[in-house]
């Protein structure tokens, strides 16, 4: 809202404290006078005037178009142009016996306001009728003629700060941190507009108070960010802040310029889920290279293109505090793959690169690989569902081979990957030294590249998480990689789901788990193992000592494999914690003999049973839900049972 300016005025020839005098932007406007006791045959009445409020422009209409940003910086004490001691102007032109000292918003309301204020030529008191000495009119015209040298733009070039400015119509803008609200924002009434004011407040105090804020999902939009914005400038505090889903676009970005700069604190900053594209991210990024807080920034799902992911490729070559960067599901082709590629020959502390769910293809591929053979920071490399191919895969590892860093984490899932891809994924896993965790879910390198990979894990000594779901192997192929857990002594996680190895590969891996081996997490979900593959398997928890957690879900178990299952949870396991026995076609049979092995094992280190989407009945239900109760009683230990 507009309010008149102060104006104070004294003409005691007591001095009133001057600050310091200028001409420049602010809100306020002030004027002092100091006569001397040397004007003794004249008197200047000064009348009780009002002048108008800074923010009023000449003609009556607001002129608060001041951008978010520019108000940031008022309040914060910055000075939009240099200082100009009036002092240093009117020395020449006033006479000896008066001083005046000057501060305005704008040029023209100085001026409106000389005008009002100086006396002219011929002009007098309206008390004694003197007529003031001519060289008045002499120093109004001289002095005009300084302020609009000095304050008066030329025509049709505006007063510029040297910033980008930006408004959202319809803002009322204030001095306090997180208290600017847009007007233009949708309420359905008065006490709409309130709670929603408060909802906003409250969050503003959350990022003043908290180092770990969660906002997701409440669609404040690009208004609601304008107001939280500025919590976050010399915040103190918030040290991880989550604004994804918020319906933020390219526009409300503009609300973090000169707010992430001064921030020193900030490390992680989640954007994802906001439609900002290419545009959006070209303006974060020219905010953030200004930032040297931030570690990790996720952009994941917002639109973004080659175009954007060219601006983030300029960032990394300047910025050095960047340690993760996400840009899972976007738009990002070969082009924007090249710029990445070309920005990691630059810098040298990128941790982390997720590029999950884009379109990098073989091309995007082979270009991050030379990228990564002269990097030496890179850690993590994020590909899922790049169709990246066999020939993609062929050129990764072999750009990857030469890295010179310590890379730990390898994800290539979804990618078209065959058995001819799966060799080159196994040349790579001979060489590395350092490799902890290997994706490869959902590609088709069937029973030839399991057997490859199983030959490669023969010679390697530090994965110790290995995914090969979803791809087409068999007991054969599953076969060899258990041949391998029995010298293995690294590999902790064991992914097979959704692979046809049947009662067989069951057989196969149960067998060898069953003495050897130290895997800990083992998911065989979805392997068409039936009642006799859970047989195999109930045998082998019976003396295995390190698997923790077992996934047998949707393998058509049914009452018979439950019961096998129940048979082994008699016997004192000091292992598994948690069993999902979901989509098996179990009832209440099945459910009965859990439920008496749940009671009949004192020791029992369960703690999580699923049995979701089943065919139980209430009977059924009951009988767990009693297991689970007489279970805490006798032992108090709690087993989670889900139906």
């Amino acid at each position: 809202m507009t309010s008149p300016s102060t104006l104070s005025l004294s003409s005691h020839p007591k001095k009133h404290g001057l600050k310091n005098s200028i001409f420049g932007l602010g809100y306020g406007g002030h004027f002092v006078l100091f006569p001397t006791p040397s004007l003794k045959g004249r008197c200047v009445q000064l009348k009780s005037l009002v002048p108008r409020a800074a923010a009023s422009s000449v003609n009556g209409g607001s002129s608060r178009g001041i951008g978010g940003r520019k108000v940031y910086r008022q309040s914060q004490a910055e000075s939009s142009i240099p200082f100009v001691k009036v002092k240093e102007v009117v020395s020449f032109v006033v006479p000896a016996g008066v001083f005046v000292a000057v501060t305005f918003a704008t040029p023209r309301n100085a001026m409106t306001f000389m005008e009002s204020w100086l006396i002219g030529p011929g002009q007098g008191c309206e008390q004694c009728g003197r007529v003031l000495h001519h060289s008045m009119g002499c120093a109004l015209a001289v002095l005009w003629k300084l302020v609009e040298k000095v304050l008066v733009p030329k025509s049709g070039k505006p007063v510029s700060t040297g910033e980008n400015k930006f408004s959202l119509p319809g803002i009322k803008w204030s001095f306090a941190p997180g208290t600017n609200l847009s007007s233009g924002l949708s309420f359905t009434d008065e006490k709409d507009r309130r709670e929603k004011k408060q909802k906003l407040s409250d969050f503003a105090k959350e990022l003043r108070a908290f180092s770990d804020v969660n906002m997701s999902g409440l669609k404040f939009g690009d208004d609601g960010l304008f107001f939280l914005a500025e919590s976050l400038g010399y915040n103190q505090i918030a040290e991880e802040v989550d604004f994804s889903a918020n319906d933020i676009t390219a526009a409300g970005l503009k609300a973090f310029d000169g707010v992430l700069q001064s921030n020193i604190v900030l490390k992680t900053l989640n954007l994802s889920g906001n439609r900002i594209g290419d545009e959006g991210a070209k303006c974060l990024c020219e905010i953030l290279a200004g930032n040297g807080s931030i570690q990790k920034l996720q952009l994941n799902s917002t639109d973004v293109g080659d175009e954007g992911a060219k601006a983030i490729a300029e960032l990394l070559k300047k910025n050095s505090s960047l340690r993760f960067l996400e840009l899972d599901n976007n738009m990002i082709e070969y082009s924007g793959f090249t710029s990445l590629a070309d920005a990691l020959l630059e810098n040298n502390t990128i941790q982390s690169i997720h590029l999950n769910g884009n379109y990098g293809g073989a091309l995007g591929a082979a270009a991050l690989a030379k990228g990564s053979e002269r990097n030496k920071s890179l850690r993590e490399l994020h590909l899922h569902g790049n169709s990246i191919g066999n020939e993609g895969v062929r050129a990764l590892m072999s750009g990857l081979s030469a890295h010179k860093g310590k890379f730990t984490l390898l994800d290539l899932g979804n990618n078209e990957i065959g058995p001819k891809g799966a060799f080159h994924i196994a040349e790579f896993i001979k060489k590395t030294k350092g490799l902890l965790w290997l994706n490869l879910y959902m590609n088709d390198i069937g029973d030839e590249g399991a057997e490859r990979i199983a030959e490669s894990l023969k010679e390697n000594r530090t994965i110790t998480t290995i995914d090969l779901g979803g791809n087409n192997i068999h007991a054969k192929g599953v076969t060899a990689i258990s041949q391998v857990l029995k010298d293995n002594a690294v590999i902790k996680s064991l992914e097979l789901g959704y692979n046809p190895i049947g009662p067989d590969g069951a057989k196969a891996i149960a067998e060898v788990l069953k003495f050897h081996g130290k895997i800990e997490i083992l998911k065989l979900g979805w392997c068409q193992i039936g009642p006799k593959g859970a047989e195999y398997i109930a045998d082998t928890l019976k003396y295995n000592t390190t698997i923790t957690t077992l996934d047998l879900r949707a393998n058509g178990l049914r009452d018979e494999g439950a019961a096998s299952l129940a048979h082994s949870l008699k016997v004192v396991n000091e292992a598994l914690t948690s069993l999902d026995l979901g989509f098996n076609e179990i009832r209440d049979k099945g459910a009965f003999a859990i439920a008496q092995a749940l009671k009949a094992n004192e020791d029992i280190t369960l703690t999580s049973l699923n049995l979701a989407s089943n065919f139980l009945t209430k009977y059924g239900q009951v009988a767990l839900t009693d297991a689970r109760d007489h279970v805490y009683e006798m032992n108090e230990k709690e087993v989670n049972v889900f139906f």
